[in-house]
């Protein structure tokens, strides 16, 4: 697609066109660790040990996203606002940046894991008894060695989309996704392979995923990628990488969040009644780890909304279309609450269906009825807390990444870590779950304020540009 289509093509024609593609290639993201999951959960000789496994690795992978999409996402903001303003050589810059930038992070973050294994995994509840802390560390040790083709396929994403590419950004990810898929099965029921099996399969999916974008970046639609623009351009990245902050802090900020949950669900399994018996510890960090697997998938669709419309908004922004940019974040945001409305009606009227998917039949009563709970009161506020997620990164689009890492910072580590630790010293395990909500409704408060000041600026901008252009 032609660029400057951005500030002619009816809004939800350009939403459908860029949002869905990301959608779908956010999804498919999410669902290696998701896949992986369903697996093991279904596995009689893995089972909630290898839930609670593969929820004690996840934050891991979390961190390696969240430096990838720092890059990613602050580049593809930086690209498609120097497009806008014509200033190609600067965009070439910026990715050849990103590009040298990824590899060399995630090296780097590969050997910092390997290196404090043990401690990490310890760190984020795999002592909740000695099955859980095998399990994990044979899941950790594969996954952690896929890191640099994860962050290479996820992170540079963004900036495919950017260049006008959505459906190649998602046909990249979808295929790795497959390939992970079909592997899955094999590798855990025929191979017995058990959870090194699971994360070959996703290792081998990411694999494809990088090799599809590198394969890309050597045919861009805007940009030529020469050996010349592969190195560090500190002037750029200083541009690119605080526009993809808040996509950072997101993301780590999710990570001290389920630290915090992890620890905290591992000390009051152990004084809880039921789940103090060694045997049933592990099921309350597993449950929780399925509950933000399903909010993971629908995270990805509110963050792949909102990114996908992040390039249509950068851009305007640079060619000043200020009425057009209010008008997009309106659209974004009903769509938004629309998603919450969705996911609200799934998890308070399907729970038992939910938890079905990943094993609930070769558990004990207590894993069902502790997950029907976890579903309902955990995700209670989801309907705020996609428009919260929304506005965030709208503002990170609009070049506002100061205020919008505040605000992030403020759901995810104040109050996502916070609560999570204070409320179980009263309340127990439900404390945990009342966490969660509480944490979104207080940030929707703060949220709605943001809204209001976005469209009054944007209205008062617009008014000026108008001024300008009759007294000219």
């Amino acid at each position: 697609m032609n660029n400057r289509s951005l500030e002619t093509e009816p809004l939800p024609t350009l939403m459908k066109q860029y949002a869905v593609p990301c959608v779908i290639s956010l999804l498919v993201g999410a669902l290696y660790n998701i896949v992986d999951q369903i697996f093991i959960a279904n596995a009689p000789y893995l089972g909630s040990y290898g839930n609670a496994a593969n929820t004690v690795v996840f934050p891991f992978t979390v961190i390696a996203l969240a430096i990838a999409v720092m890059i990613g996402d602050g580049c593809g903001t930086f690209f498609s606002m120097s497009l806008g303003a014509e200033e190609t050589e600067k965009a070439e810059k910026a990715v050849g940046s990103a590009v040298v930038m990824t590899v060399c992070m995630s090296l780097l973050l590969t050997a910092v894991f390997l290196i404090f294994k043990d401690r990490l995994l310890t760190f984020f509840g795999a002592g909740v008894n000695e099955q859980t802390f095998a399990y994990s560390r044979e899941y950790f040790f594969w996954i952690v060695l896929g890191i640099p083709f994860y962050m290479f396929g996820q992170g540079l994403n963004p900036i495919i989309r950017s260049d006008g590419s959505p459906k190649h950004a998602m046909t990249a990810v979808l295929a790795g996704s497959l390939t992970n898929v079909v592997l899955d099965p094999l590798f855990i029921y025929t191979f017995h392979w058990g959870m090194s099996g699971a994360a070959a399969a996703t290792v081998i999916g990411q694999i494809v995923t990088a090799v599809l974008t590198a394969r890309y970046f050597l045919h861009m639609n805007h940009a030529h990628l020469t050996f010349r623009n592969l190195q560090f351009h500190p002037d750029f990245l200083r541009s690119c990488l605080p526009l993809g902050i808040t996509s950072f802090l997101a993301q780590i900020s999710l990570v001290a969040s389920m630290a915090a949950v992890n620890r905290m669900t591992a000390y009051c399994s152990l004084l809880d009644p039921v789940f103090g018996n060694p045997q049933l510890s592990q099921i309350p960090i597993a449950v929780l780890g399925i509950v933000m697997k399903f909010f993971q998938i629908v995270i990805s669709i509110v963050v792949g909304t909102a990114a996908g419309c992040a390039p249509i908004g950068a851009y305007n922004i640079g060619a000043q279309q200020y009425g057009r940019v209010r008008n997009l974040f309106l659209l974004l945001l009903k769509t938004e609450a629309l998603v919450g409305l969705a996911a609200f009606l799934i998890t308070e009227l399907f729970p038992h269906q939910l938890i079905g998917i990943f094993g609930a039949g070769n558990e004990s009563v207590h894993y069902t009825e502790f997950a029907v709970r976890a579903f309902r009161i955990y995700l209670f506020m989801i309907v705020p807390a996609c428009v919260n997620k929304a506005t965030f990164i709208f503002l990170q689009a609009s070049g506002k990444a100061f205020l919008s890492s505040a605000v992030s910072m403020f759901r995810e580590i104040v109050l996502g870590v916070a609560l999570p630790i204070l409320l179980p010293m009263k309340y127990g395990l439900d404390g945990i779950l009342y966490s969660m909500p509480l944490a979104d409704i207080i940030t929707f408060a703060v949220t709605l304020v943001l809204i209001r000041q976005i469209l009054q600026e944007l209205d008062q901008k617009a008014m000026m540009k108008s001024k300008l252009s009759l007294s000219a």
